[in-house]
């Protein structure tokens, strides 16, 4: 699928094209592999979020939910770009552009918006977003980008990157932004603002699959039979991808079970996974309806996504890492 150049009128006249105008310390990473920028540009790379283990453990009276999280992020991901310019714009290209919604809601918009007001900026900048991972996926997307969206504009504005203030905009902007803020492993609590950071995991594959159906959050958390569940246990040190495997498997995602019941397509990848050999792990992401399974090495990987991409040649497969 390619991106198409679309244009949607703004609120107040003109338009955008295919484009909007307008605990613990956590360290944010910064993604490898840069690609040639314009004059000027900053690049940041959204990484895919891999929830390894989710549970559920409280319901407060705001309407969120509690979690306890085992969170990875993986080499793969969208990138965003910023330059500067008058005013705030937003592009999005890549092979899922068509499949987000163009609109002043977008977590890009919003981020970037937010951080402009916040730190009373006065210049603009012009944001590109290069959509290579599936919508409404499980694996912090649109999370990812915003928060690459803060880091890169911080970059560009010269803003204090580790300023309190940013952390709270990546609050603000949804659970799972302040993780993605720091896109390293980590352990997430509260309603994903509690961040310890996880010394190291150990060196895995990981293969990811979509069946390309978007899954939406809200319903997966109204189908939640239980929202008081035990959290995880102390996460200790792994010496080796079958550890790591070992002790997941000890720990669940609460959210699985009604991500099946709303979208049985889910159960059919994971059954794939399951069967495919040296699969130490597999397991959905977040709220799906993206699953993974673990290996001990990436050549694993490959081949597996060689096997189920033969059969399933409509799915998202993409063989990955632990970055």
């Amino acid at each position: 699928m390619t991106s198409a150049s679309k244009r949607v009128k703004r609120p107040n006249g003109g338009f955008y094209g295919r484009h909007f105008r307008e605990s613990a310390p956590i360290i944010p990473r910064n993604c490898d592999n840069p690609q040639p920028l314009a004059a000027s540009a900053i690049r940041e790379d959204a990484r895919a979020k891999i929830n390894l283990a989710l549970h559920v453990t409280g319901r407060p009276t705001d309407g969120y939910h509690e979690l306890d999280t085992l969170a990875a992020f993986s080499p793969l991901g969208d990138v965003v770009e910023a330059t500067p310019a008058p005013d705030l714009s937003l592009t999005v290209t890549g092979p899922f552009a068509s499949d987000l919604g163009l609109s002043d809601d977008n977590l890009v918009i919003r981020a970037a918006g937010a951080l402009r007001e916040a730190f009373s900026v006065a210049e603009g900048a012009h944001l590109r977003l290069e959509k290579n991972l599936p919508v409404a996926s499980g694996i912090g997307g649109g999370s990812a980008d915003a928060a690459a969206t803060l880091r890169g504009l911080a970059r560009l504005w010269k803003l204090v990157p580790h300023s309190p203030r940013i952390a709270e905009i990546a609050a603000r902007l949804g659970a799972d932004v302040p993780m993605c803020l720091a896109s390293r492993p980590l352990h997430a609590s509260g309603i994903g603002e509690v961040l310890a950071p996880v010394a190291s995991l150990p060196i895995a594959g990981v293969l990811l699959i979509n069946p390309r159906v978007a899954v939406a959050t809200p319903a997966i958390f109204k189908a939640l039979k239980s929202r008081e569940n035990p959290p995880l246990s102390d996460i200790p040190a792994f010496a080796d991808a079958r550890a790591l495997a070992a002790w997941l498997s000890t720990t669940r995602n609460d959210l699985q079970q009604p991500a099946i019941e709303t979208a049985p397509v889910i159960a059919e990848v994971l059954s794939a996974l399951e069967a495919l050999p040296g699969t130490l792990l597999a397991r959905m992401s977040g709220s799906g309806a993206t699953c993974f399974a673990l290996f001990e090495r990436r050549n694993e990987t490959e081949t597996a996504a060689a096997l189920v991409s033969a059969s399933h040649p409509d799915w998202w497969i993409r063989a990955t890492t632990l970055g």
